[in-house]
C-alpha cells in the first residue's frame, strides 16, 4: 500500500526545487514567492504572539499544490544546502563634507611629527572621496629627507597595486631622467598632489586636491626641501597657485613659502606625458639641467642660463 504524503516530505520537495532554481510550477497560475513569503513572516509573528499570551497554537502552514508527488520507493530529494555565509563588506569611508574634511585635514596633519605618523593619519582619514575606490594609499618613496621634492599628479594602477607614487611606465622613466643627473631613489623624496588613484585615472578634482593639500604641506614640512620639482600641470596648478598651462608653467623658478620656509620651485613636463609625446622630452631635458645646476651651486644659483653653460 503506497504510504501517505506528509507535509515535510511536500516542504523537503519544495526546498529541493528551491535550490535547483525553480521559481514557478507547472500551473495555470504563477506562484507569488514573496507573498508567500509574506504569509510564512506574518504567521512567525503571530505565533510568537500567541505563544507569549498562552493561546492555542497556529494551524499547520498552508502548503501551495505541487505538480506530482514523488513515486513510492522513489529517493527522497536532496535537503537543500544552507547558503554560505557571506563575507563582511569592506569599510567605506563615510561622505565627509568638503569644508569639514579640509579642516580635518589641517587639524589631522598638524599634529604629525614625522612621516610615519603622517602615513598612519592619511590611513584613517575619510575626508577625501578618492579612498573609497582606491586600493592603496600611495605616501611616497624615495628618503624621508631630501634636498629634491618631485610632487605628480595622481597614483595610477601600478601605483595603487603597489602602495608607492611612480612605480609604473611613467615611473620608470622618471627613474632614467633622474639617473640622468646623478640622482637615484635614495637622494629624492617623491610623491602626489593626492595620495588615492583617481578612478579610471582621472585628473583629481579641485575638491580632492584641496582636501590633501594640508597633508602634502605638512610633508614638504618633514622632508625640508631645498628644491621641489613639479610634474605636470595638476601639481603645477595647485602649488604655483595658477591657472597657466603646463607650457607656460615650466622651466621657470618660483619662489614657495612652505612650513615657514622658502622654497625654491620649477615645472616640468609629467613622464606620462612624455611617453605619448617623446618630441617633448628635449624640453624636460632643459628643466632638469636647471635642477642639476641648481643643486650642485646651492639654492642661491636659480639662473636657467647657468644649466646651459
Amino acid at each position: 500500500m503506497d504510504e501517505p504524503v506528509t507535509p515535510r516530505d511536500i516542504d523537503a520537495l519544495y526546498a529541493w526545487y528551491k535550490a535547483m532554481g525553480v521559481t514557478d510550477h507547472a500551473v495555470d497560475q504563477p506562484t507569488d514567492w514573496f507573498d508567500l513569503e509574506r504569509q510564512i513572516q506574518a504567521r512567525r509573528q503571530e505565533a510568537g504572539v500567541r505563544q507569549v499570551s498562552g493561546g492555542p497554537k497556529p494551524p499547520a502552514r498552508p502548503v501551495s499544490p505541487v505538480a506530482r508527488a514523488p513515486t513510492p520507493g522513489s529517493q527522497s530529494p536532496p535537503a537543500a544546502p544552507s547558503a554560505p555565509r557571506q563575507p563582511a563588506a569592506p569599510r567605506r569611508p563615510v561622505p565627509v563634507a568638503p569644508d569639514a574634511a579640509v579642516m580635518t585635514a589641517r587639524s589631522q596633519a598638524g599634529s604629525a611629527t614625522t612621516l610615519a605618523e603622517l602615513a598612519q593619519t592619511l590611513q584613517r582619514f575619510d575626508g577625501c572621496g578618492l579612498k573609497a575606490t582606491a586600493k592603496s594609499l600611495c605616501f611616497y618613496r624615495g628618503a624621508e629627507r631630501a634636498r629634491l621634492m618631485l610632487i605628480g599628479e595622481a597614483p595610477g594602477r601600478e601605483e595603487d597595486l603597489a602602495g608607492k607614487p611612480f612605480v609604473g611606465r611613467a615611473g620608470q622613466l622618471l627613474d632614467k631622467m633622474l639617473a640622468a643627473i646623478g640622482l637615484g631613489e635614495a637622494d629624492v623624496h617623491i610623491t602626489n598632489v593626492v595620495y588615492w588613484r583617481p578612478p579610471g585615472n582621472r585628473t583629481p578634482t579641485p575638491q580632492e586636491v584641496q582636501v590633501c593639500e594640508p597633508f602634502l604641506e605638512r610633508q614638504i614640512a618633514l622632508v625640508e626641501p631645498e628644491i621641489i620639482l613639479l610634474l605636470g600641470g595638476a601639481a603645477a596648478k595647485q602649488l604655483l597657485d595658477s591657472q597657466d598651462g603646463i607650457m607656460r608653467l615650466r622651466g621657470k623658478w618660483r619662489d614657495l613659502e612652505k612650513g615657514g620656509r622658502r622654497i625654491k620651485a620649477i615645472a616640468t613636463l609629467h613622464p606620462a606625458y612624455l611617453l605619448r609625446t617623446p618630441n617633448a622630452k628635449r624640453q624636460a631635458w632643459r628643466d632638469l639641467l636647471m635642477v642639476e645646476a641648481a643643486l650642485r651651486l646651492g639654492t642661491g644659483q636659480t639662473d636657467p642660463t647657468a644649466a646651459a653653460k
